[in-house]
């Protein structure tokens, strides 16, 4: 009989993760906002993956001749300086702002992850010595320490997703500990300790999985944040580098014909704000649909 119950341990937790991944596909589903943001999310990803195939022009291709053009049916959003066709440039550069946000995010969240579960498990001595670090680090401003660590590594797709990582990290792991703090005096934990459960299972086998909501809410935050931050540092100069079609990099481009083509502007800023839009309506949604207080 102990072994029977042994065997079906597994099962159980796989089917009781099965039905909340359900329970929360089936909250997230009634919210018509994070539907909305779902479907503009999916349909920017699959236009920037297929990008090669379906853009009308090269986007790199400079054609002096029918530089300026506004919108028509040849150029649906016009052409830029250079007689690049815009729409190309606009689907090809979501392939690198929507990775740089979701790889810089990503890249955030592991050191993000280990560094605010020792402290929030450990707590006394660790975590103000850790705390007091990420204090000095998050008194400089985020956007300067970007700035920083772009000027010193230089521009670049992997330099800007670095620089964006490392600004990332203390706030990441701040939203960690504090789950972690209030986590770890449930009577789950007493009895995992009691057992001898080693403070490696402890943390990443029991603490971990039951914090992790917020941290998901707030990655799907960060990366709206982070491809804003990464259009930021491409519009000063440091981040992306023309002729990448990053959008952050074609506003930089396109702002000194402000007056006189307008429409160079219009489409990379209409494409951030969009995006930025829809995983904030997604994010709102997976907050919701991951409140406790909701499930039943």
């Amino acid at each position: 009989m102990p072994e029977t119950k042994t065997a079906a341990a597994p099962v159980q937790q796989k089917a009781k993760k099965k039905s909340e991944f359900m329970r929360v596909m089936r909250q997230l589903s009634k919210n018509k906002l994070a539907m909305v943001g779902l479907a503009i999310l999916i349909i920017e990803i699959l236009l920037a993956l297929l990008a090669p195939y379906i853009i009308p022009y090269d986007y790199a291709k400079m054609d002096v001749v029918n530089a300026f053009q506004t919108p028509s049916a040849a150029h649906l959003f016009g052409t830029d300086d250079t007689g690049r066709d815009i729409f190309s440039r606009v689907l090809y550069g979501g392939r690198y702002s929507i990775t740089t946000g979701i790889l810089a995010v990503l890249i955030s969240l592991v050191p993000g992850i280990v560094i605010g579960a020792i402290a929030g498990y450990f707590g006394g001595q660790v975590d103000n010595i850790i705390m007091r670090i990420l204090d000095i680090i998050q008194a400089i401003p985020g956007m300067l320490l970007m700035i920083v660590i772009a000027s010193v590594l230089g521009p670049g797709f992997f330099n800007t997703i670095i620089a964006l990582s490392i600004s990332s990290i203390p706030g990441s792991a701040r939203m960690l500990r504090a789950q972690m703090l209030k986590e770890r005096e449930n009577e789950y934990i007493e009895a995992a300790q009691s057992i001898n459960c080693s403070k490696f299972r402890i943390i990443f086998s029991h603490l971990l999985p039951n914090c992790m909501s917020p941290m998901i809410v707030s990655s799907t935050m960060g990366v709206a944040q982070t491809i804003t931050m990464a259009a930021g540092l491409s519009f000063i100069g440091l981040g992306i580098q023309p002729p990448t079609p990053e959008w952050g990099a074609m506003l930089s481009d396109a702002r000194q014909f402000m007056d006189q083509a307008p429409h160079l502007i219009i489409f990379p800023g209409l494409a951030i704000a969009i995006t930025v839009l829809a995983l904030n309506f997604l994010g709102d949604g997976l907050r919701d649909a991951l409140d406790p207080k909701l499930k039943n």
